[in-house]
Protein backbone atom coordinates (compact mmCIF):
# COMPACT_ATOMS: atom_id res chain seq x y z
CA UNK A 1 0.00 0.00 0.00
CA UNK A 2 1.15 3.75 -0.83
CA UNK A 3 0.66 6.18 1.81
CA UNK A 4 1.10 9.56 1.49
CA UNK A 5 0.58 12.04 4.19
CA UNK A 6 -0.03 15.92 3.46
CA UNK A 7 1.26 17.37 6.60
CA UNK A 8 4.22 16.60 9.18
CA UNK A 9 2.99 18.18 12.62
CA UNK A 10 2.52 15.65 14.75
CA UNK A 11 -0.41 14.25 14.09
CA UNK A 12 0.64 13.54 10.46
CA UNK A 13 4.07 11.91 11.54
CA UNK A 14 2.44 10.06 14.23
CA UNK A 15 -0.30 8.14 11.64
CA UNK A 16 2.98 7.47 8.96
CA UNK A 17 5.12 5.90 11.73
CA UNK A 18 2.16 3.63 12.84
CA UNK A 19 1.29 3.24 9.68
CA UNK A 20 5.16 1.89 8.92
CA UNK A 21 4.70 -0.33 12.04
CA UNK A 22 2.37 -1.63 11.56
CA UNK A 23 3.19 -3.09 8.13
CA UNK A 24 6.68 -2.49 6.98
CA UNK A 25 5.54 -3.43 3.28
CA UNK A 26 3.50 -0.14 3.46
CA UNK A 27 5.46 2.83 1.52
CA UNK A 28 4.79 5.95 3.55
CA UNK A 29 5.88 9.49 2.63
CA UNK A 30 5.00 12.56 4.37
CA UNK A 31 5.18 16.17 2.22
CA UNK A 32 5.77 19.18 4.78
CA UNK A 33 6.19 22.67 3.30
CA UNK A 34 8.22 23.65 6.59
CA UNK A 35 11.80 23.16 7.70
CA UNK A 36 12.32 20.30 10.22
CA UNK A 37 13.18 22.71 12.74
CA UNK A 38 10.04 25.38 11.90
CA UNK A 39 7.83 25.06 14.72
CA UNK A 40 5.16 27.51 16.24
CA UNK A 41 3.60 28.27 19.38
CA UNK A 42 5.56 26.70 22.60
CA UNK A 43 3.70 23.47 24.87
CA UNK A 44 1.50 20.58 24.16
CA UNK A 45 -0.57 19.54 27.16
CA UNK A 46 -2.13 15.34 27.07
CA UNK A 47 -4.43 14.91 30.19
CA UNK A 48 -3.70 11.90 32.21
CA UNK A 49 -6.69 10.13 31.16
CA UNK A 50 -6.38 10.20 27.50
CA UNK A 51 -2.51 9.19 27.10
CA UNK A 52 -3.46 5.35 27.65
CA UNK A 53 -4.54 4.88 23.98
CA UNK A 54 -1.17 6.83 22.69
CA UNK A 55 1.03 5.42 25.09
CA UNK A 56 -0.14 1.58 24.01
CA UNK A 57 0.00 2.26 20.64
CA UNK A 58 3.78 3.99 20.34
CA UNK A 59 6.23 4.81 22.96
CA UNK A 60 7.38 8.32 21.41
CA UNK A 61 4.97 10.55 23.65
CA UNK A 62 5.60 8.22 26.32
CA UNK A 63 9.05 9.12 26.09
CA UNK A 64 8.87 13.26 25.34
CA UNK A 65 6.91 13.17 28.32
CA UNK A 66 9.13 11.10 30.76
CA UNK A 67 12.55 12.64 29.24
CA UNK A 68 11.51 15.74 28.73
CA UNK A 69 8.30 16.87 29.98
CA UNK A 70 7.03 18.41 32.87
CA UNK A 71 4.11 16.68 35.18
CA UNK A 72 1.64 18.29 37.53
CA UNK A 73 -1.70 17.48 39.43
CA UNK A 74 -3.06 20.46 40.62
CA UNK A 75 -5.16 23.81 38.76
CA UNK A 76 -4.80 26.65 40.24
CA UNK A 77 -6.74 29.46 39.57
CA UNK A 78 -5.35 33.56 40.73
CA UNK A 79 -7.79 36.58 41.08
CA UNK A 80 -7.74 39.84 43.67
CA UNK A 81 -4.34 38.99 45.48
CA UNK A 82 -5.56 34.55 46.18
CA UNK A 83 -5.11 31.24 45.31
CA UNK A 84 -7.35 28.20 44.80
CA UNK A 85 -5.90 25.04 44.09
CA UNK A 86 -7.95 21.86 43.28
CA UNK A 87 -6.19 18.22 42.37
CA UNK A 88 -7.07 15.46 40.96
CA UNK A 89 -6.60 16.76 37.44
CA UNK A 90 -3.22 14.81 36.14
CA UNK A 91 -1.72 16.66 32.47
CA UNK A 92 1.74 16.36 31.05
CA UNK A 93 3.34 18.85 28.69
CA UNK A 94 6.12 19.07 26.68
CA UNK A 95 7.92 21.61 24.19
CA UNK A 96 6.13 21.46 21.29
CA UNK A 97 9.59 21.58 19.35
CA UNK A 98 10.96 18.63 21.42
CA UNK A 99 7.85 17.06 20.88
CA UNK A 100 8.20 17.83 16.78
CA UNK A 101 12.17 16.70 17.13
CA UNK A 102 11.39 13.17 18.38
CA UNK A 103 8.12 12.44 16.14
CA UNK A 104 10.34 12.90 13.43
CA UNK A 105 13.22 11.03 14.52
CA UNK A 106 11.01 8.28 15.18
CA UNK A 107 9.43 8.36 12.00
CA UNK A 108 13.15 8.11 10.40
CA UNK A 109 13.58 5.19 12.10
CA UNK A 110 10.37 3.55 11.27
CA UNK A 111 11.11 3.72 7.62
CA UNK A 112 9.00 6.38 6.67
CA UNK A 113 9.86 8.88 4.07
CA UNK A 114 9.47 12.20 5.36
CA UNK A 115 10.21 15.39 2.86
CA UNK A 116 10.53 18.61 4.40
CA UNK A 117 10.39 22.45 2.81
CA UNK A 118 8.08 20.23 0.10
CA UNK A 119 5.20 22.41 -1.52
CA UNK A 120 3.06 20.10 -2.62
CA UNK A 121 -0.40 20.40 -4.76
CA UNK A 122 -3.14 18.51 -3.19
CA UNK A 123 -4.84 17.94 -6.88
CA UNK A 124 -1.33 16.47 -7.96
CA UNK A 125 -1.25 14.37 -4.99
CA UNK A 126 -4.60 12.56 -5.74
CA UNK A 127 -3.44 11.64 -9.52
CA UNK A 128 0.05 10.51 -8.43
CA UNK A 129 -0.95 6.83 -7.75
CA UNK A 130 -1.46 6.90 -3.72
CA UNK A 131 -3.77 4.11 -2.46
CA UNK A 132 -4.47 6.90 0.20
CA UNK A 133 -3.74 10.18 1.04
CA UNK A 134 -3.87 11.43 4.78
CA UNK A 135 -4.94 15.12 4.77
CA UNK A 136 -2.87 16.13 8.47
CA UNK A 137 -2.91 19.78 6.44
CA UNK A 138 -4.02 21.89 9.57
CA UNK A 139 -7.16 24.38 10.14
CA UNK A 140 -7.34 25.23 6.65
CA UNK A 141 -6.97 22.28 4.76
CA UNK A 142 -6.78 22.47 1.20
CA UNK A 143 -7.31 18.99 0.69
CA UNK A 144 -10.66 19.18 2.68
CA UNK A 145 -10.88 22.76 0.48
CA UNK A 146 -11.12 20.62 -2.85
CA UNK A 147 -14.41 19.06 -1.64
CA UNK A 148 -16.64 21.23 0.09
CA UNK A 149 -19.92 19.27 -0.87
CA UNK A 150 -18.33 15.71 0.26
CA UNK A 151 -16.37 16.72 3.64
CA UNK A 152 -19.23 19.52 4.62
CA UNK A 153 -16.95 21.71 6.67
CA UNK A 154 -18.49 24.23 8.98
CA UNK A 155 -17.01 27.05 11.48
CA UNK A 156 -18.03 29.01 14.45
CA UNK A 157 -15.69 31.93 15.47
CA UNK A 158 -15.40 32.83 19.29
CA UNK A 159 -16.12 36.43 20.13
CA UNK A 160 -13.32 36.18 22.41
CA UNK A 161 -9.15 37.17 21.59
CA UNK A 162 -6.42 35.07 22.55
CA UNK A 163 -2.84 35.34 21.81
CA UNK A 164 0.11 32.74 22.59
CA UNK A 165 3.09 33.63 24.68
CA UNK A 166 5.40 31.66 26.63
CA UNK A 167 7.49 33.02 29.87
CA UNK A 168 10.47 32.05 31.55
CA UNK A 169 8.46 32.05 34.72
CA UNK A 170 8.44 28.63 36.19
CA UNK A 171 4.39 28.23 36.70
CA UNK A 172 4.16 24.88 38.44
CA UNK A 173 1.42 23.65 36.98
CA UNK A 174 -1.93 24.66 34.97
CA UNK A 175 -2.67 28.10 36.35
CA UNK A 176 -5.32 30.85 35.43
CA UNK A 177 -4.62 33.59 36.04
CA UNK A 178 -6.85 36.69 35.78
CA UNK A 179 -6.18 40.86 35.80
CA UNK A 180 -8.68 43.53 35.52
CA UNK A 181 -6.19 46.22 33.81
CA UNK A 182 -7.05 50.20 33.12
CA UNK A 183 -8.79 49.02 29.66
CA UNK A 184 -10.81 45.76 30.84
CA UNK A 185 -9.83 42.12 32.15
CA UNK A 186 -7.25 40.00 30.84
CA UNK A 187 -6.91 35.88 31.76
CA UNK A 188 -4.10 33.42 31.59
CA UNK A 189 -3.85 29.74 30.78
CA UNK A 190 -0.20 29.32 31.97
CA UNK A 191 1.54 25.92 32.46
CA UNK A 192 5.54 24.51 32.54
CA UNK A 193 6.96 22.88 29.47
CA UNK A 194 10.20 22.30 30.56
CA UNK A 195 13.61 23.64 29.40
CA UNK A 196 12.76 27.05 32.02
CA UNK A 197 10.06 28.10 30.10
CA UNK A 198 6.13 27.74 30.35
CA UNK A 199 3.11 28.70 27.41
CA UNK A 200 1.50 31.68 28.63
CA UNK A 201 -1.49 32.01 26.63
CA UNK A 202 -3.70 35.12 27.17
CA UNK A 203 -7.59 35.53 26.33
CA UNK A 204 -9.74 38.74 26.77
CA UNK A 205 -12.82 40.29 25.37
CA UNK A 206 -13.27 42.55 21.90
CA UNK A 207 -13.62 45.35 23.97
CA UNK A 208 -10.65 45.22 26.28
CA UNK A 209 -8.78 44.10 23.21
CA UNK A 210 -9.67 47.37 21.42
CA UNK A 211 -9.29 49.87 23.92
CA UNK A 212 -5.82 48.63 25.06
CA UNK A 213 -5.01 49.42 21.48
CA UNK A 214 -3.87 45.78 20.60
CA UNK A 215 -5.83 45.66 17.58
CA UNK A 216 -3.16 47.45 15.46
CA UNK A 217 -0.88 44.45 14.37
CA UNK A 218 -1.52 43.76 10.78
CA UNK A 219 -2.53 39.40 11.69
CA UNK A 220 -2.65 38.88 7.91
CA UNK A 221 0.50 38.94 7.56
CA UNK A 222 2.74 35.99 6.49
CA UNK A 223 3.49 33.60 9.72
CA UNK A 224 6.51 34.76 11.48
CA UNK A 225 6.53 38.21 12.80
CA UNK A 226 5.09 38.83 16.28
CA UNK A 227 2.99 41.27 18.32
CA UNK A 228 5.28 43.18 20.15
CA UNK A 229 3.37 45.80 21.23
CA UNK A 230 1.09 43.19 22.60
CA UNK A 231 3.80 41.33 24.27
CA UNK A 232 4.99 44.79 26.23
CA UNK A 233 1.55 45.29 27.31
CA UNK A 234 0.73 41.86 28.76
CA UNK A 235 4.23 42.12 30.39
CA UNK A 236 3.54 45.25 32.45
CA UNK A 237 -0.08 43.90 33.32
CA UNK A 238 1.09 40.43 34.59
CA UNK A 239 4.72 41.57 35.97
CA UNK A 240 3.32 40.63 39.70
CA UNK A 241 1.78 37.53 38.51
CA UNK A 242 4.75 36.24 36.87
CA UNK A 243 7.16 37.73 39.49
CA UNK A 244 9.02 40.32 36.45
CA UNK A 245 10.04 37.29 34.10
CA UNK A 246 9.71 38.44 30.13
CA UNK A 247 7.18 37.63 28.25
CA UNK A 248 8.11 34.98 24.37
CA UNK A 249 6.86 34.92 21.18
CA UNK A 250 6.61 33.04 18.30
CA UNK A 251 4.44 34.14 15.64
CA UNK A 252 2.60 35.63 18.76
CA UNK A 253 -0.33 37.29 17.28
CA UNK A 254 -3.93 37.39 18.47
CA UNK A 255 -6.84 35.51 16.72
CA UNK A 256 -10.17 34.31 17.49
CA UNK A 257 -10.48 30.47 17.85
CA UNK A 258 -12.74 28.72 15.59
CA UNK A 259 -14.64 25.24 16.24
CA UNK A 260 -14.11 23.61 12.94
CA UNK A 261 -16.34 20.18 11.65
CA UNK A 262 -16.64 17.83 9.09
CA UNK A 263 -19.82 16.01 8.19
CA UNK A 264 -17.96 13.18 6.75
CA UNK A 265 -14.05 12.36 7.39
CA UNK A 266 -13.12 10.52 4.02
CA UNK A 267 -13.31 10.30 0.28
CA UNK A 268 -12.65 8.38 -3.11
CA UNK A 269 -10.83 10.16 -5.78
CA UNK A 270 -10.42 7.37 -8.68
CA UNK A 271 -8.13 4.90 -7.44
CA UNK A 272 -7.36 7.33 -4.41
CA UNK A 273 -8.65 7.28 -0.95
CA UNK A 274 -8.73 10.34 1.10
CA UNK A 275 -8.86 10.79 4.79
CA UNK A 276 -8.80 13.92 7.01
CA UNK A 277 -6.87 13.95 10.22
CA UNK A 278 -6.51 16.33 13.33
CA UNK A 279 -7.41 20.02 12.60
CA UNK A 280 -8.36 19.37 9.10
CA UNK A 281 -11.48 17.41 10.61
CA UNK A 282 -11.92 19.15 13.52
CA UNK A 283 -10.71 21.50 16.43
CA UNK A 284 -11.74 22.11 19.96
CA UNK A 285 -10.62 25.12 22.17
CA UNK A 286 -7.25 24.47 24.23
CA UNK A 287 -8.73 25.43 27.50
CA UNK A 288 -10.54 21.75 27.03
CA UNK A 289 -8.61 19.96 23.71
CA UNK A 290 -5.56 19.87 23.01
CA UNK A 291 -5.18 19.58 18.97
CA UNK A 292 -2.08 17.65 19.02
CA UNK A 293 -3.51 15.36 21.72
CA UNK A 294 -6.85 14.68 19.22
CA UNK A 295 -4.64 14.42 16.01
CA UNK A 296 -2.60 11.73 17.58
CA UNK A 297 -5.56 10.08 18.76
CA UNK A 298 -7.14 10.13 15.43
CA UNK A 299 -3.44 8.36 14.19
CA UNK A 300 -4.08 6.00 16.89
CA UNK A 301 -7.75 5.22 14.94
CA UNK A 302 -6.57 5.56 11.31
CA UNK A 303 -4.08 3.37 12.07
CA UNK A 304 -5.98 0.47 13.56
CA UNK A 305 -8.40 0.59 11.31
CA UNK A 306 -6.46 0.22 8.17
CA UNK A 307 -4.42 -3.37 10.46
CA UNK A 308 -7.82 -4.71 10.71
CA UNK A 309 -9.71 -4.19 7.49
CA UNK A 310 -6.73 -4.85 5.42
CA UNK A 311 -6.68 -4.24 1.57
CA UNK A 312 -9.99 -2.89 1.76
CA UNK A 313 -9.39 0.98 2.36
CA UNK A 314 -12.79 2.30 2.00
CA UNK A 315 -14.20 -0.12 4.66
CA UNK A 316 -10.84 1.29 7.09
CA UNK A 317 -11.99 4.86 6.68
CA UNK A 318 -15.31 4.61 7.18
CA UNK A 319 -14.29 2.53 10.54
CA UNK A 320 -12.12 5.18 11.10
CA UNK A 321 -14.92 7.78 11.28
CA UNK A 322 -17.13 5.69 13.06
CA UNK A 323 -15.05 5.37 16.00
CA UNK A 324 -13.41 8.86 15.84
CA UNK A 325 -16.13 11.29 15.19
CA UNK A 326 -18.32 10.59 17.95
CA UNK A 327 -15.64 10.65 20.68
CA UNK A 328 -14.50 14.56 18.54
CA UNK A 329 -18.08 15.55 19.38
CA UNK A 330 -18.22 15.04 23.03
CA UNK A 331 -15.01 16.50 23.10
CA UNK A 332 -16.29 19.56 21.52
CA UNK A 333 -19.61 19.76 23.21
CA UNK A 334 -17.44 19.89 26.40
CA UNK A 335 -15.11 22.44 24.77
CA UNK A 336 -18.42 24.84 23.99
CA UNK A 337 -19.47 25.65 27.46
CA UNK A 338 -15.37 26.11 28.48
CA UNK A 339 -15.00 28.18 25.64
CA UNK A 340 -18.20 30.47 26.16
CA UNK A 341 -16.65 30.84 29.62
CA UNK A 342 -13.65 32.95 28.40
CA UNK A 343 -16.31 35.46 26.40
CA UNK A 344 -17.85 36.88 29.28
CA UNK A 345 -15.72 35.86 32.37
CA UNK A 346 -15.32 39.32 32.94
CA UNK A 347 -18.65 39.68 34.80
CA UNK A 348 -18.12 36.48 36.87
CA UNK A 349 -14.70 38.46 37.60
CA UNK A 350 -16.16 41.82 38.56
CA UNK A 351 -19.32 40.64 40.59
CA UNK A 352 -18.24 36.40 42.54
CA UNK A 353 -16.09 36.47 45.64
CA UNK A 354 -12.72 34.93 44.68
CA UNK A 355 -13.79 31.37 46.12
CA UNK A 356 -17.01 31.59 44.37
CA UNK A 357 -15.00 32.40 41.13
CA UNK A 358 -12.47 29.64 40.84
CA UNK A 359 -15.63 26.98 41.55
CA UNK A 360 -17.57 28.92 38.86
CA UNK A 361 -14.62 28.65 36.75
CA UNK A 362 -14.51 24.82 37.65
CA UNK A 363 -17.68 23.61 37.24
CA UNK A 364 -17.72 25.55 33.16
CA UNK A 365 -18.07 22.04 31.79
CA UNK A 366 -18.55 19.78 35.27
CA UNK A 367 -20.95 19.28 37.72
CA UNK A 368 -20.74 19.46 41.90
CA UNK A 369 -20.13 15.53 41.68
CA UNK A 370 -17.60 15.49 39.09
CA UNK A 371 -15.47 18.19 40.83
CA UNK A 372 -15.57 16.72 44.00
CA UNK A 373 -14.39 13.28 42.94
CA UNK A 374 -11.30 14.76 41.63
CA UNK A 375 -10.94 16.27 44.94
CA UNK A 376 -12.98 16.77 48.19
CA UNK A 377 -10.95 19.23 50.03
CA UNK A 378 -11.43 21.76 47.49
CA UNK A 379 -15.63 21.15 46.94
CA UNK A 380 -16.00 21.04 50.88
CA UNK A 381 -14.06 24.28 51.41
CA UNK A 382 -16.30 25.84 48.87
CA UNK A 383 -19.44 24.78 50.34
CA UNK A 384 -17.83 25.45 53.88
CA UNK A 385 -17.57 29.57 52.73
CA UNK A 386 -21.35 29.14 51.14
CA UNK A 387 -22.62 28.50 54.24
CA UNK A 388 -20.59 30.58 56.25
CA UNK A 389 -22.04 33.45 53.94
CA UNK A 390 -25.54 32.24 53.97
CA UNK A 391 -25.61 30.19 56.89
CA UNK A 392 -27.07 27.08 55.04
CA UNK A 393 -25.91 24.61 52.53
CA UNK A 394 -26.81 26.41 48.68
CA UNK A 395 -30.58 24.84 48.29
CA UNK A 396 -31.52 25.72 51.86
CA UNK A 397 -30.27 28.95 52.04
CA UNK A 398 -33.17 31.90 52.44
CA UNK A 399 -33.49 34.03 49.70
CA UNK A 400 -35.75 37.46 49.46
CA UNK A 401 -37.85 37.32 46.00
CA UNK A 402 -40.58 39.96 45.45
CA UNK A 403 -40.90 40.96 48.99
CA UNK A 404 -40.98 37.60 50.47
CA UNK A 405 -38.44 35.12 52.46
CA UNK A 406 -37.79 31.79 50.87
CA UNK A 407 -36.53 29.12 53.30
CA UNK A 408 -34.73 27.63 50.81
CA UNK A 409 -33.59 27.63 46.83
CA UNK A 410 -36.70 25.04 45.35
CA UNK A 411 -39.40 26.77 43.94
CA UNK A 412 -42.51 25.06 42.04
CA UNK A 413 -43.82 26.99 38.94
CA UNK A 414 -47.50 26.70 38.15
CA UNK A 415 -48.96 27.33 35.01
CA UNK A 416 -47.86 31.14 34.25
CA UNK A 417 -46.73 31.45 38.03
CA UNK A 418 -43.98 30.86 40.47
CA UNK A 419 -45.44 29.46 43.98
CA UNK A 420 -43.74 31.74 46.17
CA UNK A 421 -44.35 31.84 49.79
CA UNK A 422 -47.43 34.35 50.55
CA UNK A 423 -48.59 33.91 47.34
CA UNK A 424 -48.23 33.26 43.77
CA UNK A 425 -45.91 35.24 41.30
CA UNK A 426 -47.06 35.85 37.88
CA UNK A 427 -44.48 35.54 35.28
CA UNK A 428 -45.20 37.87 32.30
CA UNK A 429 -43.85 39.79 29.43
CA UNK A 430 -43.67 43.34 30.90
CA UNK A 431 -44.94 45.09 34.26
CA UNK A 432 -48.31 44.91 35.12
CA UNK A 433 -50.81 48.18 34.82
CA UNK A 434 -51.47 47.53 38.64
CA UNK A 435 -47.34 47.89 39.72
CA UNK A 436 -47.59 44.65 41.23
CA UNK A 437 -44.58 42.62 41.70
CA UNK A 438 -44.06 39.78 38.69
CA UNK A 439 -41.56 37.67 36.86
CA UNK A 440 -40.32 37.45 33.54
CA UNK A 441 -40.53 33.89 31.52
CA UNK A 442 -37.67 33.70 29.45
CA UNK A 443 -37.26 30.77 26.83
CA UNK A 444 -33.68 30.16 25.93
CA UNK A 445 -32.82 29.85 22.61
CA UNK A 446 -32.06 26.42 20.78
CA UNK A 447 -28.24 28.06 19.38
CA UNK A 448 -26.11 30.24 20.96
CA UNK A 449 -26.78 32.68 17.66
CA UNK A 450 -30.22 33.18 19.05
CA UNK A 451 -29.06 34.83 22.32
CA UNK A 452 -28.97 38.75 21.37
CA UNK A 453 -32.52 39.33 21.00
CA UNK A 454 -33.20 37.50 24.80
CA UNK A 455 -30.83 39.09 25.88
CA UNK A 456 -32.22 42.28 25.35
CA UNK A 457 -36.05 41.59 26.13
CA UNK A 458 -33.88 40.54 29.87
CA UNK A 459 -32.14 44.10 29.84
CA UNK A 460 -35.20 45.57 29.24
CA UNK A 461 -37.63 43.54 31.89
CA UNK A 462 -34.83 44.24 34.19
CA UNK A 463 -34.90 48.09 33.62
CA UNK A 464 -38.52 47.72 34.14
CA UNK A 465 -38.45 45.89 37.64
CA UNK A 466 -38.87 42.24 37.09
CA UNK A 467 -38.78 40.26 40.60
CA UNK A 468 -37.34 37.27 38.97
CA UNK A 469 -36.56 36.16 35.55
CA UNK A 470 -37.17 32.06 34.94
CA UNK A 471 -35.35 30.35 32.22
CA UNK A 472 -36.23 27.35 30.73
CA UNK A 473 -36.02 25.68 27.25
CA UNK A 474 -33.02 25.67 24.58
CA UNK A 475 -29.90 23.72 25.79
CA UNK A 476 -27.97 23.79 29.29
CA UNK A 477 -26.09 26.04 27.96
CA UNK A 478 -28.49 28.72 26.70
CA UNK A 479 -30.46 28.21 29.65
CA UNK A 480 -27.30 28.72 32.07
CA UNK A 481 -26.03 32.00 29.70
CA UNK A 482 -29.36 34.32 30.39
CA UNK A 483 -29.22 32.56 33.62
CA UNK A 484 -25.48 34.31 34.23
CA UNK A 485 -26.77 37.53 32.30
CA UNK A 486 -29.96 38.61 34.76
CA UNK A 487 -28.18 38.38 37.82
CA UNK A 488 -24.56 39.32 36.65
CA UNK A 489 -25.25 41.92 34.68
CA UNK A 490 -28.93 42.92 36.32
CA UNK A 491 -28.30 41.61 39.56
CA UNK A 492 -31.75 40.08 39.06
CA UNK A 493 -32.66 37.05 40.55
CA UNK A 494 -32.51 34.03 38.42
CA UNK A 495 -34.57 31.12 38.67
CA UNK A 496 -32.99 28.10 36.45
CA UNK A 497 -35.95 25.61 35.10
CA UNK A 498 -33.44 22.06 34.21
CA UNK A 499 -34.34 19.10 31.98
CA UNK A 500 -31.86 17.05 33.66
CA UNK A 501 -32.52 13.75 34.54
CA UNK A 502 -33.98 12.96 37.67
CA UNK A 503 -31.34 11.38 39.39
CA UNK A 504 -28.97 14.13 38.21
CA UNK A 505 -30.98 16.92 38.97
CA UNK A 506 -30.14 17.43 42.87
CA UNK A 507 -26.13 17.61 41.44
CA UNK A 508 -26.62 20.01 38.29
CA UNK A 509 -29.24 22.71 41.08
CA UNK A 510 -26.68 22.36 43.50
CA UNK A 511 -23.79 23.49 40.88
CA UNK A 512 -25.91 26.01 39.14
CA UNK A 513 -26.84 27.85 42.73
CA UNK A 514 -23.04 27.19 44.39
CA UNK A 515 -21.61 28.67 41.36
CA UNK A 516 -23.31 31.86 41.08
CA UNK A 517 -25.02 30.60 37.73
CA UNK A 518 -28.59 31.00 39.26
CA UNK A 519 -30.21 32.49 42.14
CA UNK A 520 -33.10 29.59 42.34
CA UNK A 521 -34.01 25.88 40.40
CA UNK A 522 -37.43 24.98 39.82
CA UNK A 523 -38.60 21.41 41.07
CA UNK A 524 -41.82 19.52 41.56
CA UNK A 525 -44.53 21.29 43.76
CA UNK A 526 -43.71 18.40 46.49
CA UNK A 527 -40.20 18.78 46.25
CA UNK A 528 -40.29 22.72 46.71
CA UNK A 529 -39.11 24.46 49.43
CA UNK A 530 -41.72 26.58 51.57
Amino acid sequence: MRIAVLGGGPGGLFAATLARAGDPAREVTVFERNRAEDTFGFGVVFSDATLEQIHAADPVLRTALTEHGVHWDTIEVRLHGERFRCGGNGMAAVERRTLLRLVQEHAAEAGVDVRFATEVDPGALLSAGYDLVVAADGAHSRVRGLFPDVFGPAEETATAKFVWLGTTYPFEGLTFVHERGEHGVFAVHGYPIGSGVSTFIVETDEASWRAAGLDEFDVTRPPGPSDEKTREYLQRLFAEQIDGHPLLVNNSRWGNFRTRRARRWHHRVGGTAVALLGDAAHTAHFSVGSGTKMAMEDAVALVAALDEHGDDVDAALAAYQAVRQPQVARIQGSARPSLSWWETFGRSHDTLPPWQFAYHFLTRSLTDARLRRRDEAFVASVHRRWREAHGAAPLDSALEVAGRRLAGRRVALGEGVVHLPGGDLPLRAGPPADGGPWGLAVTAPDTEAGLPPVLGALARAAADGTALVAVSGGTALTRRLVCEAARLEHGTPALLVEDADPDAAADVAVTAVLSGRADLVAAPAGEATA
